[in-house]
């Protein structure tokens, strides 16, 4: 689950603390780097199971609305197309989800008023009444529901930013990552899908994992070279005068240029061109893109680096 995307953000966050705190311990970046990027896998496996979660709640408003109309003779049966949703009664049986559930510190059962209210905004969308009005509905109905209340009510929810923030501090950088990869674990499943269902895996691969650390280990080894190149490419400006925040993403940047030859120059510079628009300066992805751009290219033609632009 965790991408280059998530490790490139997450690299830029530490080497940024790192120089704020001032400790200047690379192996403790390193571990808070490993840390912070376990909790975003932390944080997958949480927005699955607010799903399930918001599925129990379903049932037991179901259960007391039933109940309260026998009370008052009315023996009408209520549908229960939501409840026992296909896709739901897969995600909830998951051996690797429930695993998870029991080493969880705190769950989503302890934010029954946020669930009550998130439930009733989905009741009143317009594709839920229509799903829930249909006749008939299988298997692939039943996941849609699922995958467009992901989008629609979970996705860019303050209240629920505002719940993590307080479950852990670093689930809000993450989100926006991870909400992809939750609707695509929702895609993955089938109407075959059994308990054993495999989710996500934390890192793709090894090749990953070690992605991040060396990416971490020569922007802090190699901090003297990196920043050099920085000022050199500046010099009508103090480059201390730059926002920290830019110095580190041009950092962190100049280190996978260098360090990774199979990444094209493009696919680099672009990448920490968006991070830039979220975690600096309206106008420092001009700036960045021009300096890393101006940098790669000279290192380039001086052959200091041997790869495609």
């Amino acid at each position: 689950m965790i991408n280059r995307e998530l490790i490139r953000q997450k690299a830029v966050q530490i080497t940024y603390s790192y120089y704020q705190n001032g400790d200047g311990n690379p192996d403790t970046a390193e571990r808070e780097l490993l840390f912070s990027l376990s909790k975003a896998y932390d944080l997958y496996n949480s927005m699955l199971l607010l799903m399930v979660d918001l599925s129990r709640i379903a049932t037991r408003t179901l259960e007391m609305r039933q109940n309260r109309l026998r009370r008052l003779g009315d023996y009408t049966t209520l549908s229960r197309r939501f409840v026992d949703n296909k896709f739901m009664l897969q995600l909830e049986s998951n051996k690797q989800l429930k695993e998870f559930r029991e080493n969880m510190k705190r769950n989503w059962a302890d934010e029954e008023e946020f669930l009550r209210s998130l439930l009733a905004k989905v009741e009143d969308a317009d594709f839920f009444k229509e799903y829930m009005s249909r006749k008939e509905s299988g298997y692939a109905e039943d996941r849609e529901v699922w995958r467009m209340i992901y989008r629609h009510f979970i996705c860019n929810n303050e209240d629920l930013d505002a719940i993590l923030e307080d479950m852990n501090i670093y689930w809000n950088d993450d989100k926006v990552v991870v909400d992809t990869f939750v609707l695509k674990t929702i895609n993955r499943f089938s109407e075959e899908s059994n308990d054993s269902q495999p989710l996500l895996p934390e890192y793709k691969d090894e090749e990953d994992r070690e992605f991040a650390v060396r990416l971490l280990r020569r922007t802090l080894a190699n901090e003297s070279y990196l920043q050099n190149l920085i000022s050199n490419s500046t010099r009508r400006w103090d480059v201390n005068r730059v926002a920290l925040m830019d110095r580190v993403i041009l950092q962190v940047a100049l280190a996978e240029i260098i360090s990774f030859p199979s990444i094209p120059i493009s696919v680099t510079i672009n990448e920490y061109v968006e991070m830039s628009k979220m975690y600096s300066t309206p106008n420092s992805s001009k700036y960045i893109n021009a300096t890393l751009d101006a940098i790669s290219k000279r290192l380039v033609e001086e052959k200091r680096i041997v790869k495609s632009m």
